[in-house]
């Protein structure tokens, strides 16, 4: 007979296969296509086209890439990310990077624009405050600019883009978490970054309003998520004052500025549903949709907890900035399944699974996108479960 703990695990298992069953038979007659913008969190492989010939980020070599591709694809996990499993939800096709679409069919479902490391912030907005990127230089802007120049490839006239336009979902995010990190990396405290976080969420929420001017009609806007769990945060600023984490770990004041920035984004958002109330403006609330699994880990299957990375250089966390996964000597772990965090920064994909299904089934987006774009499921599509 199957032990209690046995049990709970075929339970979690069957759930997610149940899950991902679904969203291969699921239809939807919402969304055609699919478009990404972000940094990390979203990217499929577009950095490497922007590193200098000849040379790979950590992330381009195993073990990234091992538990869905079986091979790095330039995806900061072990697997697919929110954009790739919100696709197949919609039964659509994986996004491709933008650097690697080509003109035809494979544009048609859908482009991920988004670049590891980027900000919401131009460039120069931080250099004016001694702050720079070592990763890269590219913010929301270049990459709605890059939208906008293959415009013209998707829809070839007017009344097209408009219709073709109305029928894609627009994940425009996660962005803030870079402008946030990297800023605290360059030296600055608290109190030099507090002041730039209005800034930052204005900006995401005009990016939005860029979107809606082209004609966009369902945006969904990413959080930040806790970065206070996050093991890199929790190696660079490790603290002997045991008031400097909460009950579960996480350190306090990282996720306190997350909050405030999230916060901001959702009065901006509102602001922007006033103006626009034709248009679906939703809030995607990656914060409260991580903090569940990093509060119940074992409920969710991570054997392993929250704060530990699969894949790492060793230390408390298993978090080396001199070693990061995909470099020596960083190893990975047997079952990324059992872990919430993958390297340090990212999140694995049963993670993201789990995120995913919270997203677009649960309490976690406002206004709540299963209201927005409801199932069509009949009864012979529910047979085959």
């Amino acid at each position: 007979m199957a032990s209690s703990s046995s049990s709970q695990l075929i339970i979690i298992y069957f759930s997610a296969c149940i899950f991902f069953a679904f969203a291969k038979i699921a239809t939807s007659n919402c969304y055609k296509s699919i478009f990404g913008f972000g940094d990390s969190l979203t990217d499929a492989g577009n950095l490497v086209h922007l590193y200098p010939p000849g040379r790979k980020p950590h992330m381009y070599f195993p073990p990234y890439g091992k538990t869905y591709f079986n091979r790095p694809t330039g995806r900061c996990s072990d697997g697919r990310l929110l954009i790739d499993l919100i696709a197949q939800y919609y039964g659509l096709p994986l996004p491709p990077p933008s650097r690697e679409a080509k003109d035809g069919g494979n544009m048609q479902s859908g482009i991920n624009f988004a670049v590891v490391g980027s900000r919401a912030m131009d460039a120069k907005f931080y250099e004016k405050r001694g702050i720079y990127d070592t990763v890269t230089n590219v913010s929301m802007w270049d990459q709605l600019d890059w939208f906008k120049q293959m415009l013209p490839y998707l829809c070839h006239n007017p009344s097209g883009c408009s219709k073709f336009l109305e029928s894609s979902l627009f994940l425009l995010g996660e962005f803030g978490g870079n402008d946030y990190t990297h800023a605290l990396l360059s030296g600055k405290n608290i109190n030099e970054i507090l002041p730039i976080i209005p800034s930052v969420v204005h900006t995401i929420a005009s990016g939005a309003h860029e979107l809606v001017e082209l004609g966009a009609k369902t945006i969904m806007v990413p959080s930040v998520l806790p970065l206070g769990c996050a093991s890199s945060y929790l190696t660079y600023y490790q603290s002997w004052n045991e008031e400097d984490y909460d009950e579960l770990g996480c350190l306090i004041w990282p996720n306190h500025f997350a909050s405030h920035h999230n916060q901001l984004l959702q009065r901006e958002l509102h602001r922007l549903r006033e103006i626009h109330p034709h248009v679906n403006i939703i809030y995607a609330d990656y914060y409260n949709a991580a903090m569940q699994l990093y509060r119940s880990p074992s409920k969710y299957g991570f054997l392993k907890g929250g704060l530990v990375t699969c894949c790492g250089g060793g230390g408390p966390y298993n978090f080396n900035p001199f070693a990061p996964c995909g470099d020596y000597p960083a190893t990975s772990c047997e079952d990324p399944n059992q872990y919430i965090n993958w390297d340090g920064y990212h999140l694995t994909e049963a993670a993201y699974r789990w995120m995913t299904k919270s997203l677009l089934e649960g309490p976690f987006t406002n206004p709540p996108i299963n209201s927005v774009c409801p199932f069509d499921i009949n009864e012979a599509q529910v047979s085959q479960i």
